[in-house]
């Protein structure tokens, strides 16, 4: 499962799939209030043209503006065997950018009293390997050095049958580590899978019940499921394996488990967007919350990390502050891109993985965004 970090790749070789391309029912007019149409015609024609070049089924996209939600729109087709055209409305597999919801649930538990950032996992799970000199914050971070268990860009056959948690910290969180706690920062799964189960350890919750009082519910998000406990029937979007040799296949999903803690919500993009809003505004988090999830960790010996807790922490080529992380699971792809000091936030959720290189949509947008703010 990665994250994405090359955003903005493209593929000139790549053959063209060929599938129609329509604009779909919409939220109330209302919604989309703060943007003159000549604006919504433009992110209509970056979109389109990203799908046709990049032969990504269906994209849903919400922009929030001054807080608010500015506009959200889906495109292309949400299952091809049907030619069900993508609403709205329609969930999408967001893939890591469950991050943010899961360090956001650390953070709730370290407001209740239950934990803390620094408490080292050998209090929760003492088994585990170097256990008692590995913080919380650096599962969060990815600075612990346990293997990522799940670092490839397609789904290995073994992980289409379902495992549960506890193989996964036996297989992954006993091994020797890749280096010194705090030495290094390199992306884990296998951190994050830690972390859920210290969640539901802390809380005596599950993970999933925990996320869905605390967060989800909490903040409207009606639309959010976790995937590892409902099921994805076929009023859901289709997940796609495009390649350069043939037309778009179902996408073999991963088996039940095997993404959780680090990759397990759905939901839609406007669901995702109320998220950006309650995360800049501080609808949920307290203001010692926010610091922690949107800092820059740094290793040991003083190097940045670029990460905060479950979120990339940069600077824009233009100087601005960008929150951001992408999400890959088997047939979705997702990115999140929040400019919190002018209160605006992007979302873009595709159903379609695989081999070709993410399409060059976030980029594109991104840059309408930075010339829409100096406008």
């Amino acid at each position: 499962m990665k994250y994405n970090e090359n955003h903005t790749r493209t593929d000139k070789s790549a053959a063209i799939i060929v599938c129609t391309l329509a604009l779909t029912a919409t939220l109330p007019l209302a919604a989309y209030a703060q943007l003159a149409p000549e604006t919504t015609r433009a992110i209509d024609a970056i979109v389109m043209k990203s799908l046709e070049d990049k032969s990504v089924p269906s994209v849903s996209i919400a922009i929030v503006k001054g807080g608010k939600l500015a506009y959200a729109q889906a495109y292309g087709i949400a299952r091809l065997d049907r030619e069900l055209k993508a609403t709205p409305q329609m969930r999408y597999k967001i893939g890591s950018n469950t991050k943010q919801f899961v360090a956001a649930a650390v953070l709730l538990l370290v407001e209740d009293g239950k934990l803390s950032l620094d408490d080292k996992i050998g209090r929760f799970l003492p088994d585990l390997t170097k256990a008692n000199e590995i913080s919380v914050r650096q599962l969060l971070a990815h600075t612990a050095g346990y293997l990522d268990y799940y670092p490839l860009d397609y789904l290995a056959p073994f992980m289409e049958k379902a495992t549960t948690v506890d193989a996964i910290l036996a297989n992954w969180g006993k091994k020797p580590l890749s280096f010194e706690p705090g030495s290094r920062w390199e992306y884990s799964n296998t951190g994050y899978a830690i972390a859920g189960r210290i969640i539901e350890i802390a809380s005596g919750m599950p993970l999933d019940a925990f996320i869905r009082s605390r967060i989800t519910e909490k903040l409207d998000m009606r639309s959010a499921v976790d995937t590892s406990v409902t099921h994805w029937d076929e009023s859901e979007t289709q997940g796609y394996e495009v390649t350069a040799f043939g037309p778009p296949r179902p996408a073999r999903p991963e088996g039940k488990y095997w993404v959780w803690a680090a990759g397990n919500l759905a939901m839609t993009a406007t669901d995702l967007a109320r998220w950006d809003i309650a995360l800049m505004h501080g609808a949920l988090l307290n203001s010692t919350s926010r610091k922690a999830i949107a800092t820059e960790n740094l290793l040991s010996g003083g190097t940045g990390t670029n990460y905060g807790l479950g979120l990339f922490v940069r600077m824009t080529p233009e100087g601005r502050l960008r929150w951001d992380h992408g999400g890959e699971v088997s047939g979705f792809r997702s990115q999140n891109t929040i400019f919190p000091n002018d209160d605006m936030a992007i979302v873009v959720l595709t159903n379609g993985g695989g081999s070709m290189p993410w399409s060059n949509l976030p980029g594109h947008l991104n840059r309408w965004k930075i010339h829409y703010l100096r406008s």
